[in-house]
């Protein structure tokens, strides 16, 4: 992570790398390993890290911005909506497919109907609508500009996903379900999630 000068821009050198990460198998020895032992959602240090931080740039950017008394303030969300899908190694450079404009009403329509196949009731929902619309807007081709996460999830990379699906570049369903099962492997709940977000900006 380096800070350039010139209205307070923070740029995570690492934020490109992570969004251009190689499409990883559904499942590889290693996930296997974790599935087996229960651990599939364990928690990364290293991811963490870079979550954290970008967690802090993001912070110091705006107090930045506030403090230099900008008048015209950027959207408060950490994210952008990337005219291409990321590219490099193994992570195709494509336009997004005709149909795929983010639709947050039919995306959260979607999260709500599949809460309940993950064992969660629906006093999870305002939770997980408050955890994503902070992380993305419900908007599957969110991409965090400090961290390179990606997706309504905020996947980092977003690559890891692809245990969800081969779409899971622009399909929201594919990204939810990986949501929701990060979710049931981490953080138990959507509102253990949004409670650890709530206290240090991420999760």
């Amino acid at each position: 992570m380096a800070v350039v000068g010139g209205g307070g821009t923070f740029i995570a050198l690492r934020a490109i790398d992570n969004a251009n990460k190689p499409v990883t198998p559904a499942f590889t020895i290693e996930d296997m390993g974790k599935l087996a032992s229960g651990e599939l959602s364990a928690p990364d240090p290293e991811t963490d890290a870079l979550k954290a931080a970008a967690e802090r740039a993001y912070r110091a950017a705006q107090l930045k911005k506030n403090r230099d008394g900008a008048g015209d303030h950027e959207d408060e969300l950490s994210w952008v909506v990337p005219k291409k899908a990321p590219g490099g190694d193994g992570f195709p450079a494509r336009n997004f497919p005709p149909g795929s404009d983010p639709s947050p009403g039919s995306n959260k329509a979607t999260a709500k109907a599949l809460l309940a196949s993950f064992g969660f009731g629906a006093d999870q929902w305002g939770c997980l609508e408050a955890l994503w619309q902070k992380e993305s807007g419900w908007n599957e081709r969110a991409m965090n500009r400090y961290s390179g996460a990606y997706g309504i999830p905020q996947s980092l990379p977003g690559s890891k996903m692809a245990s969800a699906g081969a779409d899971w570049q622009t399909n929201a369903a594919t990204q939810i379900k990986w949501g929701l099962g990060y979710i049931k492997g981490r953080y138990g709940t959507p509102c253990g999630a949004w409670g650890h977000s709530q206290s240090t900006g991420w999760y």
